[in-house]
């Protein structure tokens, strides 16, 4: 909401500086965003001194003007016939904005160099006269700036409003305002209509059939109306503002809206099929073309304002072609109504017209001051555009908004506020910005709520605005009476606290992701038809098309993360996640919420340096990862087995396996498909784990038991086995822990070798079994005895063979 300083000054004393009062006003609730002249624009416009005028060598009609400006002179061509030798004028040099939006330039008209222009009162937006240059009192100095020459300021406030107060998008609207601020009162503007003819009931009618979305709308008719510029005076209050003039009737309009914050729309009369109107909803489907000369598709839902036979406008919106005021005009209907505040913000945004009107109506305008704002501008109408007033307005009102008075206890006030503000005090402060007290009731103060101040409805409301007005600095500060301690310790935290610190131990690095996904992103990770991770948790009011289901697992949100850090080339990630996936359970019930341990890893295995292999990680650096954090959780009985190939979703088939723990399944851990690497554009591979916390959790020990020193030494043997090559190198590890024999410390898998000498469909897995004793230092023969047995069993158990 754009400001000026000689518009407020209409209603309003003003005894202090534009700073402290574009300061006050933000104090007060109304920041003020920006404050500028509106005549900077000529800072580049001068006092000249026309020193000689010659003809110009090849026009008759224009003249060569030598114009002095300080210590130089320059040459202007110019066709104005009042120019002449010894006059004081406006010299506008090149980069000044004129009155129409161009910007002048150095050119050459006819062959002759102009350096700039000598300006009429219409080129700088100064008055109408285009007949000539301007003639400047003598007494001028040369080569002073035109606007401080003429005393020529007027600042202008720009002011960002939030949604709920549109009783200040008008001019009234902050007068009344900074009237509290300095402690003066408003001078609202007399309304004297002049004598009217006949009686407006016998001329147009209205008709109302959509009240829900029109509680109220009113007309006034004035005929006999000569259309053509407006005043200087109204056009100077209008570009002050940042409107454009175009004719004396709908200037009228707009300054009455931006005087009141009423929006009017004036109707050519004659235009008005069967001269009645009728407040009604579209048809499905309706075209109409508004003032744009854009054709609309309309629907069901989108006021409209006929005629007795089409529509002729979008209501509260924008007007129609069929109905504007033009030239040949000499009956305008003037409409002042008001719209519920809903259905114009639906319209307007669903046809993308977003107008001053609309900005006023979606807020809410002034439910009374509906009758005020038309009669002021039918007396404008008459009196500008030499009109006869017809007698009455035609007001109907099928819903009149009722009146809101609220209690407001200076006790309660005082105790919210923090200040010590007495029940006259705060009488005078809502006083100021007429807020009526009737007096105390039952120890509170009764206080009626203006209509234009549709933004209050409850006792708290009143007591911001004691606030804001008594002057947030002079609440006194306090500091809360917040106690030293932690927040409670809780199993879950620190359960999640420990894994976050092993995973960022191992170098990965934590992300955040949004609880939501696209509605594309189960397919994008080729989930199966029957995976219950398809039944998504659709969003009522997505923010954005990539939000728009609660997701059902973290993998989409870990690859989107990927994606765009290797877009930015960040080659090389470790990354890792804790949150909860949603499983929708069906309508009306609350989804199934699954707390997962996700994390990915792609690139290099190691940073790039001279002292490492620069080698991609593959899947046992992750399962390593993974490993590693169960054994820093004290999780006891890992293994992995491979993930058969139809559970293979987003995984790739023979790069992938299950996480046991104790033979339970608590996870996943593998290599990403291509194809979803590609759906993901993501041109790298990426290995992922997935870990269900709960599952994870329920096999943690609760107590962690230790065992001493060994004080003998241990002994170590061999083993290699050529088996089938589907055999899984885990089911050998189990047979071994189940044998529970108690010289065994330890067995470890180091080798693993297909092709020849191997035969074809098998492979060779070579163990190491640590044997120890902590009772005695093991001899060879008991130890080389066991081992044999254990080869034997375990020859037999999967129909194995030696090497040899």
């Amino acid at each position: 909401m754009k400001a000026s300083l000689s518009w407020l000054r209409q209603y309003v004393s003003i005894d202090m500086e534009i700073d402290r009062l574009s300061d006050a006003l933000t104090m007060a609730g109304l920041e003020v965003d920006a404050v500028w002249d509106r005549y900077d624009d000529m800072d580049r416009v001068f006092v000249g001194r026309i020193e000689a005028v010659r003809p110009h060598p090849n026009a008759d009609k224009l003249r060569l003007c030598d114009v002095a400006i300080k210590d130089r002179n320059v040459t202007v061509v110019c066709g104005a016939p009042n120019a002449e030798a010894g006059m004081l004028s406006a010299l506008a040099l090149p980069g000044t904005r004129l009155a129409d939006g161009s910007v002048l330039e150095a050119s050459t008209i006819r062959g002759a160099a102009s350096e700039g222009m000598l300006c009429s009162e219409a080129e700088l937006g100064l008055g109408k006269d285009r007949s000539g240059i301007m003639a400047l009192d003598a007494g001028l100095s040369v080569g002073e700036r035109l606007a401080r020459a003429l005393n020529l300021s007027d600042p202008v406030m720009e002011i960002e409003l939030t949604p709920n107060r549109p009783d200040c998008l008008s001019i009234i609207g902050i007068a009344r305002e900074v009237a509290a601020i300095c402690g003066t009162r408003v001078r609202y503007p007399e309304i004297a209509l002049p004598p009217t003819e006949g009686r407006i009931e016998d001329y147009t009618s209205v008709t109302i059939e959509a009240p829900d979305h029109c509680p109220r709308y009113a007309a006034a008719l004035v005929c006999e109306v000569a259309v053509g510029p407006s005043p200087d005076w109204l056009q100077q209050r209008l570009l002050s503002v940042g409107l454009r003039p175009i004719n004396n009737i709908v200037d009228i309009t707009n300054f009455v809206m931006m005087e009141t914050g009423q929006p009017l729309h004036a109707f050519d009369f004659d235009r008005l099929a069967q001269h009645r109107i009728v407040v009604r909803t579209a048809a499905p489907g309706e075209a109409f073309t508004t003032l744009d000369g854009k054709e609309r598709s309309l629907t069901s839902d989108m006021l409209m304002i006929c005629d007795g036979e089409k529509p002729v406008a979008v209501g509260g919106v924008m007007g129609g072609e069929n109905s504007e005021i033009d030239p040949g005009t000499s009956r305008v209907l003037i409409e002042s109504a008001y719209f519920h505040p809903a259905s114009i913000r639906r319209t307007a945004k669903a046809l993308g017209l977003g107008t001053d009107a609309s900005h006023r109506f979606e807020r809410g305008v002034d439910p009374e001051g509906t009758l005020t704002a038309l009669k002021r501008a039918a007396a404008l109408t008459a009196e500008i555009g030499g009109g006869q007033l017809i007698g009455g307005i035609v007001d109907v009102h099928p819903k009149p908004t009722p009146a809101t008075t609220l209690s407001l206890s200076a006790e309660a006030t005082n105790r919210l506020l923090g200040t010590d503000l007495t029940a006259e005090q705060i009488t005078g402060l809502l006083a100021s910005i007429d807020f009526p007290v009737a007096g105390k009731k039952d120890g509170a103060l009764s206080v009626s709520v203006p209509s234009f101040r549709v933004d209050v409805h409850r006792p708290e409301d009143l007591m911001e605005e004691v606030a804001r007005l008594w002057g947030y600095g002079c609440i006194p500060q306090t500091s809360p009476l917040i106690p030293a301690q932690k927040p409670p310790r809780t199993e879950g935290r620190d359960f999640r606290g420990r894994i976050r610190t092993l995973l960022t131990g191992f170098g990965f690095t934590e992300t955040v992701n949004y609880s939501f996904a696209g509605s594309r992103s189960v397919d994008l990770l080729q989930l199966g038809p029957q995976d219950r991770r398809r039944r998504t948790v659709a969003l009522l009011n997505p923010l954005t098309e990539d939000q728009a289901v609660m997701r059902t697992t973290l993998t989409s949100g870990l690859l989107e993360t990927a994606r765009r850090n290797l877009t930015r080339q960040m080659r090389d990630l470790k990354l890792f996640e804790i949150g909860k996936a949603f499983i929708d359970n069906g309508a009306g019930q609350l989804p199934e919420e699954i707390e997962i341990l996700g994390g990915i890893q792609t690139g290099r295995r190691f940073p790039l340096a001279w002292h490492s292999e620069d080698a991609p990680c593959d899947f046992y650096d992750i399962k390593g990862a993974v490993e590693g954090l169960l054994e820093g959780l004290s999780v006891d009985g890992v293994g992995f087995t491979r993930l058969p190939d139809k559970a293979c979703d987003y995984f790739r088939p023979g790069r992938s396996a299950r996480i046991l723990a104790r033979g339970e399944n608590i996870g996943i851990v593998g290599e990403l498909r291509p194809a979803v690497m590609k759906n993901f554009d993501i041109d790298q591979t990426v290995f992922l784990f997935e870990i269900e916390l709960k599952r994870l959790h329920g096999q943690m020990p609760d107590t962690v038991s230790a065992a001493p020193i060994p004080r003998f030494p241990a002994v170590s043997r061999d083993i290699t086995l050529i088996l089938d090559e589907d055999t899984e190198a885990r089911r050998i590890l189990e047979r071994l822990e189940d044998m529970n024999e108690p010289l065994v410390e330890s067995v470890a898998l180091f080798d693993v070798f297909t092709g020849s000498p191997v035969a074809q469909g098998k492979k060779s897995l070579s163990f190491r079994i640590t044997y120890r004793s902590h009772e005695k230092t093991l001899e060879d023969e008991s130890v080389n005895h066991l081992h044999q047995k254990i080869c034997k069993a375990l020859l037999e158990e999967f129909n194995a063979v030696l090497p040899g």
